[in-house]
């Protein structure tokens, strides 16, 4: 029997994580680089949040590096594939979010988010897929939301577009289990990130979402990362297709 220890290491795999200079990407980034692997860190730009991360990966003896572009750029998305293919784990964590109803997204909002949530993540899969195929070994993890399951009339087009990627990556899972690369989705619920800062700032909607959160607590990046670890791993090398939540049972 294999070592527990040895089906969880990374050592020798390349993972590349979209928007990791801070919250859950740096989380997961971190996780697979402390498990061995060689991580890429990826921004939209040069930024003090990327080169805090670069810096402390670092100071720990990871192997890391980094990618700078804007995924909603088709210009951008196409050198970041040029600097990051071939890899064995992708994650897609990057992601464009904006609060409001139905009536107030504009047409150019709602290509804006679709473009880089849905379209893009799929040009990446597409890319990284080849290198997998021949390797026989790939794992590719995309970030969803609770908002899957939980509607949530101010982020009606962010939760549309998670669910579309969901089927995405359940399809894919079906067509590539063969070839050993699986195909998951983690679905954080409220998490304490610079993202959600703004409304987790309101006491009035703190009161609220803590009536619908079993665990009665927000997530923080950390409660994702051992999960991405796990499925990124060999000794998660039989679950795919799977959208788990990480929401502290609010998705019940």
């Amino acid at each position: 029997m294999t070592p527990l220890a040895e089906r969880f290491s990374l050592k020798g795999k390349r993972a590349f994580v979209t928007g990791s200079s801070r919250g859950i990407g740096r989380a997961v980034a971190y996780a697979l680089a402390e498990a061995g692997a060689h991580v890429i860190l990826h921004g939209t730009k040069d930024s003090p949040a990327l080169t805090e991360s670069l810096e402390t990966a670092r100071a720990n003896g990871w192997s890391v590096e980094v990618v700078t572009g804007d995924l909603g750029c088709a210009d951008d998305l196409e050198k970041i594939i040029a600097a990051t293919v071939p890899a064995d784990i992708l994650i897609l964590n990057a992601s464009a979010q904006k609060y409001g109803t139905l009536e107030e997204f504009t047409p150019e909002e709602f290509d804006a988010h679709f473009d880089v949530n849905v379209k893009h993540s799929l040009r990446l899969i597409q890319a990284f897929l080849p290198s997998m195929q021949a390797k026989h070994f790939g794992r590719i993890i995309a970030l969803g939301s609770v908002n899957q399951w939980k509607q949530s009339p101010r982020l009606v087009i962010y939760s549309a577009t998670k669910s579309a990627l969901s089927n995405v990556m359940q399809n894919c899972a079906r067509k590539y289990a063969c070839d050993n690369i699986t195909f998951n989705t983690i679905a954080p619920g409220v998490m304490a990130t610079d993202r959600n800062r703004e409304p987790l700032s309101d006491p009035a909607t703190v009161e609220k979402l803590m009536t619908v959160i079993p665990a009665k607590r927000f997530g923080v990046p950390e409660d994702c990362a051992g999960l991405a670890l796990l499925l990124s791993s060999d000794a998660g090398s039989y679950i795919t297709g799977t959208d788990i939540p990480v929401a502290g049972g609010m998705q019940l």
